[in-house]
C-alpha cells in the first residue's frame, strides 16, 4: 500500500522546511527550494506546514496510487492528469485507490510540491525528512525517488469534514474541491526578467561604483551550471576595489556571493555552511520563492530595499499566508 513508482521524472525528492541546527558539524540545512507552495502544498492537505513533500523538478513522476489520498499540488505550472483526465493544481484532489497520476513537463517556473495528507511514512535524519543528495541523507534512502520505489502514507491528522462528502460522491478517479489558492497569491514567479529584491550585502562598499550600479540594474541570466546548491549567473562581471583574501564566513540560503572571475553566485538550499567570496547581497526572504522558480536560461533583476523594508514584506506574507490557512481550515472542517 501507498504511492507507487512508475517513472521517477528528472528529479523528484523529499523535502521539508530543512535540517536545522547542525551547521555548526557542517551539516547542510537542505530543504524545499520553495518554501512557499511548499507550505500552501502542505495546507491545502491538512498537514503541519514543516510536513515532508515531493520536490518535483522540471519533469514529473508517474505515481500509482494503492490507496485512497488526498493530495495537492503547488508550484511551477506543470501538465499534470490522473487517468488521462486533467488535474488542477493549487487545490486539495481526492486520488482513488488505483488511479495513476501523471505529472509531466513544467510550462512555467521550475518546481512543483506534491503534499499528502497526514505526510509521507519517512523516518527522520537529524529532525529532517529532507534528501541531502551529496551526501546521501534524509528523504527516500538518501536520494531521488527511482522506479519501484514504494512510499508509505501516515494517516491524517485532522478531520477532513466536507472533502470526504465530495469523495464518496464521485465517480471520477479522483475529484478536485472547486476552490484553492487565489492566482493572486501563488502568481509569484511569472514575468520576465524577474525582479529579486536584495538588502546590501557586508562586503557591498568593497566593489567599484560600476560594479555596484551594474548588479543592481543590469539582467542576470541563469546559467545551466545551476542546481540546489547554487545558482550561477551571467552577465556585467563585478569587481572589487581592492583584491584581499578574505575569512570564510556563515552564509545562508539567498547569499549572493562573488568570485574572483567577477560572475555572482546565488546560494541556494543545499548551500554549504560558509563561503569565503565576498558577499555583495543577501536576497530578502519573500524572494526565494521567485528565484527557486527560475530555470536555466530566464533573466533576473537585483533591487535593493532597505532592511526595514524586507522584514515588512516578510511579515506581510506571513499574515496572507495564515489568514489563507485559516480560511482552508474552516472548509475543510465544514
Amino acid at each position: 500500500m501507498g504511492i507507487r513508482v512508475i517513472r521517477s521524472g528528472l528529479l523528484t525528492t523529499i523535502q521539508d522546511l530543512g535540517r536545522f541546527g547542525f551547521q555548526k558539524d557542517g551539516v547542510v540545512v537542505s530543504g524545499a527550494m520553495d518554501a512557499f507552495a511548499h507550505r500552501i502544498a502542505n495546507i491545502l492537505v491538512g498537514n503541519e506546514e514543516s510536513e515532508g513533500t515531493l520536490e518535483i523538478t522540471m519533469i514529473g513522476p508517474t505515481l500509482t496510487f494503492e490507496e485512497d489520498a488526498l493530495i495537492a499540488i503547488c508550484g511551477g505550472e506543470f501538465a499534470a492528469s490522473i487517468d488521462g483526465h486533467a488535474v488542477p493544481l493549487w487545490r486539495p484532489v481526492f486520488v482513488k485507490q488505483g488511479s495513476v497520476l501523471e505529472i509531466g513537463h513544467c510550462r512555467t517556473g521550475c518546481r512543483a510540491y506534491l503534499a499528502v495528507a497526514g505526510g509521507f511514512h519517512i523516518p527522520k535524519v537529524m529532525n529532517s525528512q529532507s534528501t541531502y543528495l551529496m551526501a546521501r541523507i534524509g528523504g527516500f534512502q538518501g536520494r531521488a525517488l527511482q522506479k519501484g520505489d514504494v512510499l508509505l502514507i501516515r494517516k491524517p491528522r485532522r478531520k477532513l469534514g466536507s472533502l470526504l462528502f465530495h469523495k464518496k460522491t464521485s465517480l471520477l478517479p479522483f475529484t478536485a474541491m472547486n476552490w484553492g489558492i487565489s492566482f493572486e497569491l501563488r502568481a509569484y514567479f511569472y514575468g520576465s526578467p524577474k525582479t529579486i529584491r536584495v538588502i546590501r550585502g557586508a562586503q557591498f562598499a568593497e566593489f567599484t561604483a560600476q560594479s555596484q550600479e551594474r548588479f543592481l540594474t543590469e539582467p542576470y541570466q541563469v546559467t545551466p551550471q545551476s542546481n540546489r546548491m547554487g545558482y550561477r549567473l551571467e552577465g556585467p562581471l563585478l569587481e572589487r576595489k581592492q583584491s584581499t583574501e578574505m575569512v570564510s564566513e556563515a552564509v545562508t540560503f539567498g547569499t549572493v556571493q562573488v568570485p574572483a572571475e567577477g560572475n555572482p553566485i546565488v546560494l541556494m538550499a543545499d548551500r554549504q555552511t560558509t563561503g569565503g567570496y565576498p558577499k555583495i547581497a543577501q536576497v530578502i526572504a519573500v524572494d526565494l520563492s521567485i528565484l527557486a522558480q527560475t530555470r536555466p536560461g530566464e533573466q533576473i533583476v537585483f533591487r535593493d530595499i532597505s532592511f526595514a523594508e524586507a522584514q515588512q514584506l516578510y511579515l506581510q506574507r506571513e499574515q496572507e499566508l495564515q489568514q489563507c490557512k485559516k480560511v482552508i481550515m474552516l472548509k475543510m472542517e465544514g
